[in-house]
Order: C-alpha cells, then structure tokens, then sequence
C-alpha cells in the first residue's frame, strides 16, 4: 500500500468514527444542558463553591462567573508552580521562574496550553496532575459553557436570561468531559500509553551519556488534552513522543478524540434551537474546510521535489516513521483547526505551503470545527456576518434563527472578529521591530519570520502549537505570549455572551418569502466564503512575507 493511500484511508476510517459519535454524542451534550436536574455529586460540588445552580443567569453575571472563576484558577496555578519545590511528588525539580509561571498558568487556563518548558524536565506529578490536568478539564468547560450561552441565546426570547454559568461549568465536567476521558485513558493506556507516578531512572546509554526519563500520568492527561482540545503535551515531544502517542492507531484515535465534541456540539446546537437542519448546515461548513484544508495538506506534503523525498514517500523531515506523511497531515491539520495544539510532527520541518496551511487553519479562527465551544461560538458569529453580507446584497434586514441582526448584533460580531487578527500582527510587528525578540529565531528570512509569526498566531487564538525553533523562554515571550493569551481568550467571550443576552431579548421573527434559508447549501457556501474571504485576507499580507515567500522559493 502506498503512503498516499494510507493517508486517504486513515482518513476515510476518522470520518466513519466521526459520523457514528455525531449523534448520540450531540443528542446526549442537548440533554446535559437542558436538563433541570441535578447530580448527587454536583450538589456537592455547588454546596463547596457557594452557588446556586438554579439562578437564572443574564449575560453580565455569567460573563463575572467565566471571569472569575478563570482568574482565581490563574493564581491558583501559578502558585503551585512557584511553591513546587516544597511539594511532594516534585521529583527533585525546582520552583518554576515567575515569567514562565505566568506564562504557563495563563495558557492552561486559557486552554491554550503552550509551553516555553520541557515537561519532563521542569514539572513534577503534582503541578502536572493536581495542576495542568485540572486545568485541562475545567478550561474546556468554560469554552462549552460560553457557546451553549450563545446557543440559548438564539433559543430564548423575550428575556436576557442564559443559564446558569456554575451549573453550566460542573456539568461540562462531571457529565461529559470526565467520562469520554476515562474511556479514553482506558484505551490509551491498553494501547501502550503510560500510566504511572515512577520517578525519574535510567533507561541506558545515549551518545556517550546517560539517558535518563520520568513516569507520570501520561495517559490520563492525554485523553482530557484531546478530548478538551488543549494540547499541552507530558513530553517536550508531545504526541510525537512514544509514551503519549506509541501506535499509528493511537494516532488516529487521538485525531479522532480532539474532533469529535467540536464537530457533535453542531447537533447540540440544532436540537437545542429546534431545527436539525441548522446544526447540519453549520456541520457541514466546518466538514467542507475540514477536508479542504487536510486535502491541501497532503497535497503539498507529497509533493516530491526530488529523488530523497521520493524515497520517503514524501517531505519526512520533522515527522515519525511509525505515523507517516498521510496521518501526520490530518493531525496537523486538525490540531490546528481546533484549538488543540498537540503535535505529532513538527510544523517548522513542514514544507513552506505546508506550514502556511497550519497557519492559516488558526488565523481563521479555529472553526472549522474548532476548540471545545470556542469553534461553534466562532462559527456562529461568522454565520451572523454572513447572513449579514447577504442582507446587505438583497436590501433587507437580515435575520438568523428567528432573530433580526440589527446595528447593536453586528457591532458585537464585528468585534469579535477583529480582536485576535489585531493581537497577532501588533505583537508579530512589535517582536520584528525591537532588537531583542529577533535573538530568539534559530531561522533568518521568511522562515525565521514565521516562527514568530505563529508563535503569537498560536497564543492569540489559543491553540498552543509551536513553529519550533523559536526559543519562546524569555521575558519578552513569556510576558507577550501570556498576555496575547488572556485577551484573545477573555475578550471575544465578552462579545459573545453580550451578543448572547442581546439575542435573547429580542422577540421571535415569522420568517417570509424573503428570508433567507441558512439550513439550504446555498448559505453553507456564502458561510465558507465569508470566512476565507473576511478572515483569510486579514493576513495575507503578513503569509506573503513568512510562508508563502518561503514556499514559492523552494
């Protein structure tokens, strides 16, 4: 079998997965958040915060709760970080460095999950499990809890009302997060996958040394990194590292893990609005540049330049002989379409095309299917821009879900959607121009300008993937990357739920002859279109001069 064939095959068999998940997993995520009732244990957890779960929430009390609740998780970690040489379990690591702290305690909770440090050597069982897993867990929750906010929003009417925020938070967890995952480490771990609380040892001679390695729960981090679409790896290598990652079928499963609830949360959103047909149509603009995207991918990562390459059975450098071209091209491309951020290659070693593809999947804004809720809520504002391109053509009022698009809607879209591109080429600009970032790139010319250029792409949209090569532990990094972390996360979730309490207010509209069916493929493609056309073009400009350049001389 041919390695081009393999990839095509692979992917047929994530797409089969996929379908068999999308509806009892959509249909399940409706009834977790529509129901009234409440588990033993989540009254136990409400009692333990001090919340009431059965308050109505409008949208400037759930967006204190999401606020809140984020900021005392940030200090919380931090300070484990800085204290962990006092705690057991440390493994004879020292306290993390107060940049790198911050750094690290922002991309967690942002559910980002970048990382300026080598895991196995800077952080011990209890900050990776007591800390970084937490995280893992709860930041993707926030991320449901704030599109199903959005997606009541367009449900409700008459009424600023949008759920309760903890209940919302708990449920995420306990009901749906926390059992996909045990499954999932329970798969891993049978396929291979590490699972333990050893210390560090010996493993043997390593050019002339001693190669040494630590245990830890790897398995159980690295089903909620996928399942969550966090990405923060055990290993420096992540999940191109053996321990994380040990099969091609582990490969494929963990693609298919980091995909299925952004994909399945289409379904929650049309049974919750009360029309399938909605949740398939916004189902099948993600699928459409899904697909596009790993096609290109291939494409480009196949594409024999010379008889070395031909050899290989396509551009192998950067990627492992036990996964491949094909399967390392869906995990790029997927990882970088969601907000996951796990990597089982390296996307500096991909061709220039090929590294201008993982960009380009982030800088439209992860929804295509996206992040665990930050994908759907991404996606539905772009349907609202769309619907409101296509007003705009017919000379009427558009309107979405029963619900007019008026100057106060479109203002909150339009926001949304210039905060992210405005951080990355700020800070891109700024790190170019001071002399210092500068000493950070291993690269000089297009290449050099594209490790920086996705460092903050990554932080802004909360993907956590590195270009590789860019040696991002510095203060500069540290303090920029966390800051583009917390105003790319926060801000845009301002926007929505504002958006989402002003969305419910309204009262329903009757549609006419004249409204425009977004359930038919005819808004499916004006969808696709204004998302290349309004996104894409923001930073073309900035792609011509890394990438593309880069790309078109080779």
């Amino acid at each position: 079998m041919g390695p081009v064939l393999a990839g095509v095959l692979q992917l047929l068999a994530l797409i089969a997965a996929l379908a068999l998940a999308y509806v009892p997993l959509g249909t399940y995520m409706a009834r977790v958040y529509s129901s009234d009732k409440h588990w033993r244990v989540e009254k136990w957890i409400y009692k333990g915060i001090g919340a009431n779960p059965n308050t109505e929430m409008r949208w400037p009390a759930y967006l204190r709760g999401v606020l809140a609740f984020s900021a005392v998780s940030v200090v919380f970690l931090y300070l484990l970080q800085r204290l962990q040489g006092h705690l057991p379990g440390s493994l004879g690591f020292k306290a993390i460095d107060p940049d790198q702290a911050f750094n690290t305690a922002v991309s967690f909770v942002t559910n980002t999950n970048w990382q300026s440090y080598y895991g196995e050597q800077a952080m011990g069982h209890v900050v990776q499990t007591a800390g970084l897993a937490v995280q893992n867990f709860v930041s993707a929750a926030v991320g449901i809890a704030v599109a199903v906010a959005l997606v009541r929003g367009f449900a409700r009417s008459r009424t600023g009302e949008l759920g309760n925020f903890w209940s919302d938070l708990v449920r995420g967890v306990t009901r749906i997060l926390l059992p996909l995952s045990v499954v999932a480490a329970i798969v891993l771990v049978a396929c291979g996958a590490i699972q333990n609380f050893s210390g560090i040892h010996e493993v043997g001679q390593f050019m002339g040394g001693h190669q040494q390695w630590n245990g830890g729960a790897v398995a159980s981090q690295e089903a909620i990194k996928e399942i969550g679409t966090n990405g923060g790896g055990y290993f420096n290598a992540n999940s191109a590292h053996p321990f994380e990652n040990p099969t091609p079928f582990t490969n494929l499963f963990e693609i298919f893990l980091l995909l299925v609830i952004p994909f399945a949360l289409t379904r929650t959103f049309g049974i919750m609005v009360g029309s399938i047909k909605q949740g398939y149509a916004i189902l099948a603009t993600m699928a459409t540049i899904w697909v596009g995207f790993i096609a290109l991918m291939m494409w480009t990562e196949f594409a024999h330049h010379g008889p070395a390459l031909q050899i290989a059975g396509g551009a192998m450098e950067g990627k492992e002989t036990r996964i491949g071209v094909g399967a390392s091209s869906i995990f790029a491309v997927s990882t970088t379409l969601t907000s996951t951020g796990a990597v089982d290659s390296f996307h500096s070693s991909f061709t220039g095309l090929g590294g201008g593809i993982t960009m380009l999947g982030m800088q439209l804004g992860e929804i295509a299917p996206g992040g665990t809720g930050s994908g759907l809520y991404g996606m539905l504002v772009m349907a609202i821009i769309a619907v409101f391109i296509a007003g705009l053509m017919v000379g009427r009022t558009p309107e979405y879900l029963g619900k007019k698009i008026g100057t106060r809607e479109i203002k909150f879209a339009a926001c949304y959607i210039l905060i992210t591109p405005a951080l990355v080429l700020i800070f891109t600009a700024a790190a170019m121009a001071l002399p210092t970032p500068g000493n950070s790139m291993t690269n000089s010319g297009a290449h050099g300008f594209s490790e920086i250029l996705y460092a903050y792409t990554s932080a802004a949209n909360n993907n956590g993937s590195a270009f590789a090569g860019l040696n991002a532990d510095t203060q500069w990094f540290n303090s920029t990357l966390g800051l583009a972390m917390v105003l790319g996360r926060f801000l845009p979730m301002v926007f929505v739920l504002a958006l989402a309490g002003s969305l419910a207010e309204q009262k329903p509209v009757p549609a006419t002859a004249g409204t425009l069916r977004t359930e038919k493929p005819l808004f499916t493609g004006l969808l696709v279109g204004a998302i290349l056309i309004i996104t894409g073009l923001t930073y073309f400009p900035a792609l011509a001069l890394g990438p593309l350049a880069e790309g078109l001389a080779s």
